[in-house]
């Protein structure tokens, strides 16, 4: 008895109340989606919110278990879990049925489960356990090898299953490493990448320069950019002012005299000149490396040869690897396509039902774009439409502050834990979070593609609301535990 008082003394009451909060606003939120003017019965087990219910008074339960559990049970477990969670992801392959052209759900009867949903869970825990090993650090390559490939199997064998928009979630675990030592300039390099490759699709294929000009936009803005990141990286890692000069001079040249040559020979096209400063500049750093013999001169040279090769192979990547319908949506939101009935109706309805819900929006049950059903998957992906329609811009900021005041609590908790294991834990769940948010969010104002991301404990659905509630539980016991495992230091 008296361990079980200790246990309920040090859980983080905020942190429950916050997330019993939102999963009832969710469910409020659910049953407002479904809700139609004819069907008013609150606990119709055979509409979704009646569903929902379900689900999560089955999540209750599993948040009970799982405090329950000694927390060392989830350190021990790490390895074993993570290897049987891939095994069945791989199983999930072969066995699942195509439903929408993916193959992610397991069916039990009229039950359904998606194994991804708790690879997130198992990928946390291994990750955890392997970067709170003794004596690991970041700077061995061969950690960071091994760290990157634990982060990334799951999402490959997701994206084999034709289920991209939960592959990428593991993305959102690099933001683990950066905060347990990885060189910043990773993620440097990763957005950059995105933005090289965003560049490209959206300047190259301008529907209104095809067939007119051989210039490609698109290049000469990614290896401009590409320059001068170049150059400040220099001066960064080299201090080497002259060279930075001269650098920048000898590019500043080239433009003048491209210029000057396409004013008398307009066959000569910027986008040549543009290939020009990037092989004379990659030229310039390589042979500066062998002149001072420092590393880091060759390592820019690189990143330039990374940049042209990733230019020359977006839209074969793009073309190849993505499926149709994503092509779609990327697209769209790059304002290379307007398809309205189409693969942007979704989105374009979203838009409509948020903008129509003014400042203090229509009131709870009377949105008519929702219960008129114009906005597809308005209960799972798109249910922050709800939100926007019923609440309006006010209920709709209240809705984000709290959420962020939920990130933010949990990034508190991450901070303050006396073991390595449960710190990372901490924040593998916090970037999980924050990419789920922001991007459900995105998709439904438009401002990313829509990749199928449901919004935590707010949209419907049963494998995503356990998967949620068991890391977000498994990480209050670790903080329940924190204080042993300082006295056992």
């Amino acid at each position: 008895m008296r361990q079980r008082d200790n246990i309920l003394q040090k859980i983080d009451w905020l942190t429950v109340g916050l997330y019993l909060g939102l999963v009832v606003f969710g469910w409020f939120t659910i049953f407002a989606a479904s809700y139609d003017f004819d069907n008013t019965q609150l606990f119709d087990f055979s509409m979704n919110h009646g569903k929902q219910l379900i689900w999560m008074a089955c999540a209750l339960v599993v948040a009970v278990v799982v405090m329950l559990v000694d927390s060392k049970f989830y350190n021990n477990i790490a390895y074993v879990f993570y290897t049987l969670m891939i095994l069945l992801l791989i199983l999930t392959i072969f066995i699942a049925p195509d439903i929408k052209g993916s193959h992610s759900w397991l069916r039990f009867g009229s039950f359904q489960i998606q194994p991804a949903e708790f690879a997130k869970y198992a990928t946390l825990l291994c990750l955890a356990k392997f970067m709170s090993s003794y004596q690991f650090t970041l700077a061995n390559s061969r950690n960071m090898m091994i760290a990157l490939g634990i982060i990334f199997l799951p999402s490959v064998i997701i994206i084999a299953q034709s289920e991209t928009g939960s592959a990428l979630v593991f993305v959102s675990l690099l933001l683990v490493l950066f905060r347990e030592g990885m060189n910043g300039i990773v993620l440097v390099l990763g957005a950059l990448a995105i933005l090289f490759f965003i560049l490209v699709l959206r300047y190259n294929n301008l529907p209104d320069m095809v067939g007119v000009s051989s210039e490609l936009p698109g290049f000469i803005i990614t290896f401009s950019i590409a320059l001068v990141v170049a150059t400040v990286f220099v001066h960064l890692y080299t201090r080497d002012k002259f060279y930075v000069r001269l650098m920048l001079g000898v590019n500043l040249g080239l433009w003048v005299v491209g210029v000057v040559l396409h004013l008398f020979y307009p066959f000569i096209l910027y986008t040549w000149v543009s290939y020009v400063c990037m092989a004379v500049t990659i030229v310039m750093l390589i042979a500066r490396t062998y002149v001072v013999r420092r590393k880091a001169y060759l390592v820019v040279a690189f990143f330039l040869m990374g940049t042209v090769g990733l230019a020359l192979t977006a839209d074969y990547a793009f073309n190849k690897v993505l499926a149709p319908h994503q092509q779609i949506r990327i697209k769209i939101v790059l304002g290379l396509e307007d398809d309205p009935q189409g693969a942007g109706y979704n989105v374009r309805q979203s838009q409509i039902a948020i903008g129509s819900g003014g400042v203090l929006g229509k009131g709870y049950l009377n949105g008519t774009q929702t219960k008129l059903s114009y906005v597809p998957e308005q209960d799972t992906d798109f249910i922050f439409c709800t939100i926007g329609e019923e609440h309006g811009f006010l209920g709709s900021v209240l809705f984000i502050g709290l959420y962020a005041f939920f990130m933010v609590r949990l990034i508190y908790l991450a901070e303050r834990q006396r073991s390595a294991f449960s710190r990372i834990y901490g924040y593998g769940l916090v970037s999980i979070f924050l990419f789920h948010f922001f991007i459900n969010l995105g998709m439904v104002t438009g401002m990313t593609p829509v990749i199928g991301i449901p919004l935590p404990f707010i949209s419907y659905g049963g494998s995503s609301l356990w998967g949620f509630t068991i890391m977000l539980f498994t990480f209050i016991r670790l903080d329940a535990n924190r204080m042993e495992v300082l006295q056992h230091a």
